[in-house]
């Protein structure tokens, strides 16, 4: 295997991964604001709002999938350094986006209660949802645009801004969270409803700082009159590696929607116990997708440029320090515990089942971790998208939810041991993404040379 300049690799990483990272840990930081402001007044708010959201969720995973598309193609085009190639997948990731969120938007205005019923049965927690819900669905429509936006320019030197744009949008989120849910600065205590309009708004800024960098120099930006020009070849090749990461990505949302949809099935204590875990989760899962995003840009780019040895040296070491990443979470995750547990109001029992998951959750970081930068980074970079679809499939549908259902609703079992089952899917499947990866099939350069 080709030897590689290590302060050459750590330097590259650290400049790609480390502007990620800090929008991954934005991002994820208006969860917790939400949970935490919300869980300051009332625990029925913060749950209700935190059920809400999985609707987002849901979004996520396809926009993950149109958007993983374009990053794929997008990097190895770009070390190819093929910018028209570039401006046709900007448009076909717009258009596909745009439509997907159009959708959902369209779902939360017109029917939030039956979105709201699939999560909980409790009357007070879905119609503070579906309020919810009324509100924050435009913000839907305009993250579908904005992510694409955001996408392309990480794959195209300008990580720096991609994470700057978003941080100045969760700042936002963060500030008008506290305006609008706690009523500040003479505005009307709107609670929940205060949490809907303030990440609507940020998602409005979002935007129009995306559109307004996208004027520069050196930036991709949407040719109207191209953006409905098809390329056969292009989208063929488009749909090969969306389509996979779709349907991954939505076996993977609705997987994690349905363990919400289970705890929350099993009582408001527990519904709300899993809340706070799941942002705990999110937080510290910021530096293991930090580093899977930069990993598939690396690899892409260097499979793009014609260079495969050098793509499966940096593709093997990145996969031993996912392990590294895997372990440091772990025992982030015990040491926040004691904080976490006493920083929100909770029942007496509900912060007992959080203690419990949390020390559940330090076990499954290590698998999220590995499986995060060696699949969605290592693997899907080199385009063998399927196997993470597969793996999903198997792992996560086959195994961990019938075995949560059946726990909640046939067994019966403690509200930790069914929380336990929907953590198995990460750490079980790390023998078979370990020999998968050593078989080299993402070891491919998907680049054309004429479209």
């Amino acid at each position: 295997m080709q030897k590689i300049d290590n302060r050459e690799f750590y330097q590259k990483l650290w400049q790609i991964s480390l502007p990620i990272i800090i929008q991954s840990l934005m991002l994820a930081s208006v969860a917790a604001a939400d949970a935490l402001m919300l869980g300051r007044i009332a625990q029925e708010e913060m749950t209700a709002v935190s059920l809400a959201t999985q609707i987002q969720f849901i979004q996520n995973m396809f926009i993950f999938g149109i958007t993983g598309a374009g990053s794929i193609l997008g990097a190895q085009y770009w070390g190819k350094g093929d910018r028209d190639t570039m401006q046709m997948l900007f448009h076909i990731m717009l258009r596909t986006s745009g439509l997907l969120s159009l959708v959902f938007c369209m779902a939360c205005e017109l029917i939030p209660e039956l979105l709201m019923h699939i999560f909980a049965h409790d009357q007070t927690l879905i119609a503070i949802g579906s309020t919810y819900l009324r509100i924050a669905g435009w913000s839907y429509l305009l993250t579908g645009v904005s992510q694409c936006y955001l996408a392309l320019m990480k794959v195209t030197d300008h990580v720096k801004p991609s994470a700057w744009i978003s941080s100045c949008a969760v700042i936002s989120n963060i500030i008008l969270n506290a305006v609008f849910i706690f009523g500040l600065l003479g505005v009307p205590r709107l609670q929940a409803r205060g949490a809907a309009l303030a990440t609507t708004l940020s998602r409005v800024i979002e935007l129009l700082l995306c559109i307004g960098l996208s004027f520069k120099e050196g930036y991709f930006q949407p040719v109207l009159s191209r953006l409905f020009e098809r390329n056969k070849l292009l989208s063929r090749d488009f749909r090969k590696q969306c389509l996979p990461l779709m349907g991954g990505g939505l076996f993977w949302g609705v997987g994690f929607t349905s363990y919400t949809a289970i705890m929350g099935h099993l009582g408001v204590d527990a519904a709300a116990a899993n809340s706070v875990s799941a942002v705990v989760r999110d937080l510290i899962c910021c530096a293991c997708n930090g580093i899977g995003n930069a990993a598939g840009i690396m690899v892409g780019n260097v499979l793009g440029a014609g260079d495969l040895e050098r793509g499966k040296a940096y593709g093997t070491k990145l996969k031993n320090l996912s392990y590294v990443i895997g372990f440091a979470s772990t025992a982030l995750v015990l040491a926040v515990t004691p904080l976490v547990v006493n920083m929100v109001i909770l029942s007496d029992t509900a912060r007992s089942y959080l203690t419990g998951m949390m020390v559940i959750m330090a076990v499954y970081m290590i698998g999220r971790c590995v499986n995060t930068v060696t699949i969605n980074g290592v693997i899907d970079g080199g385009g063998d998208t399927l196997f993470d679809m597969y793996s999903l499939a198997v792992c996560m549908w086959g195994v961990a939810i019938p075995l949560a259902l059946l726990g909640a609703f046939v067994f019966h079992w403690p509200v930790l041991c069914v929380y336990a089952c929907t953590c198995l899917d990460e750490v079980g499947k790390i023998p078979w993404v370990m020999i998968r990866f050593k078989k080299y099939k993402w070891v491919q350069n998907l680049t054309r040379d004429t479209l």
